[in-house]
């Protein structure tokens, strides 16, 4: 029996030594590792719309503080709180007796001295009156019809009406409530929502390099592109309705170091309320040679530098330092560091390293970017 254990053991051993050695011969006759594969894109310079996006908020196209001018107990509110209301429709009304009686005074004064002009007038031509009587009591008739006249504005005041045509708030007074002429607390507020401003900020350092930018021809302005703002509401929804730039601010804000543009927004479904957060995206210019990189094929150093891989004719790695602009859709804007003609690495990047010869194959889904998304902030 121990015999024959033996003999197992041993043909059991030289099986593993046989296979050991035949898979040692398999190791030595195999190649070399497969060469690596890349997709690439080549570069191109075309014509681009550079946009920037802004943050801001909304504001009314017109505001109206509704003050008294004549001082006096409130009778009555005419208006609903919150309601759409017209120019000159009242608001208020304020107890008229005081400017009623103010008014008849007035009037009985004037037709006094109206009768003693005419009479006097007809004795100054017969010389039986002096003539500083006559201009006496003319100058008096002046001065009594411009009370009668005041007396009427006055009176005309107390019914209080809407200056402007708008949404109005909240009552500031009840009936009952004393107010005084040109008071500081506003009765209510009218606000006129259709259209909308929208103020958003840019910074100096992006006015400056825009006008940089446009003198040496790199972008031509394109005045028809700025009229058509898009606008992005808080959560992220698009507005649906176009805006037109209308101005930039020539003062700068000397805390922020930036300045205000405004920009007009049709609003005729009153979707946007005045203070509300805002993004708009306008349209620069039109880059006549812009590069465009996919973003995918981006990397970046330890310091945050971006950098990207390209390939030449032979195959061989080779690393680009570059400089961005900004984000257009999915693509990134290059302000140096590319030609045309170069061969950026857009998948495979993680497989290979600058210096390695590489098998390369053209990207399929070059030249596609996003259209849709709102593009990122200037860089």
């Amino acid at each position: 029996m121990r015999r024959n254990n033996r003999f197992k053991w041993r043909a059991t051993a030289g099986f593993l030594a046989v296979v050991l050695i035949l898979c040692g011969c398999g190791n030595k006759k195999g190649g070399p590792p497969p060469m690596p594969e890349v997709a690439y894109v080549t570069m191109n310079t075309k014509p681009a719309v550079t946009t920037t996006e802004l943050s801001g908020r909304t504001s009314a196209y017109l505001v109206a503080e509704v003050r008294p001018q004549v001082g006096g107990i409130i009778q009555k509110r005419l208006f609903t709180e919150g309601s759409d209301i017209k120019a000159g429709q009242p608001l208020f009304q304020i107890d008229p007796a005081l400017y009623q009686a103010a008014l008849a005074r007035a009037e009985a004064q004037l037709s006094t001295l109206q009768l003693k002009e005419k009479r006097l007038k007809e004795l100054l031509a017969e010389k039986a009156v002096s003539r500083q009587d006559y201009d006496d009591t003319s100058a008096a008739l002046k001065s009594v019809q411009a009370e009668v006249q005041t007396a009427r504005i006055n009176l005309k005041y107390t019914t209080i009406t809407a200056p402007i045509s708008g949404r109005i708030g909240k009552s500031n007074v009840t009936v009952g409530a004393l107010v005084t002429a040109h008071q500081p607390v506003a009765l209510a507020t009218i606000q006129q929502m259709d259209p909308m401003y929208v103020d958003v900020s840019q910074s100096t350092t992006d006015v400056f390099r825009l006008r940089r930018q446009i003198q040496e021809g790199q972008i031509d302005p394109n005045a028809s592109q700025q009229k058509n703002v898009r606008l992005f509401l808080d959560d992220g929804t698009e507005y649906p309705l176009k805006g037109n730039l209308q101005f930039r601010d020539i003062t700068v804000d000397p805390t922020t170091g930036s300045v205000i543009l405004r920009i007009v927004f049709p609003n005729p479904k009153g979707m946007l309320l005045p203070n509300m957060f805002v993004r708009a995206v306008i349209q620069e210019g039109l880059h006549k040679n812009a590069m465009l990189i996919p973003q995918q094929a981006v990397s970046r150093d330890p310091k945050g530098n971006p950098f990207t891989l390209t390939v030449d004719i032979g195959g061989k790695v080779e690393k680009r330092q570059i400089k961005l602009d900004r984000a257009i859709g999915d693509a990134w804007l290059v302000e140096s560091g590319l030609a045309d003609g170069d061969r950026v690495i857009v998948e495979g990047m993680l497989k290979v390293k600058p210096g390695m010869t590489v098998k390369t194959v053209p990207y399929e889904n070059s030249g596609k970017t996003n259209s849709t998304a709102p593009p990122a902030k200037t860089n």
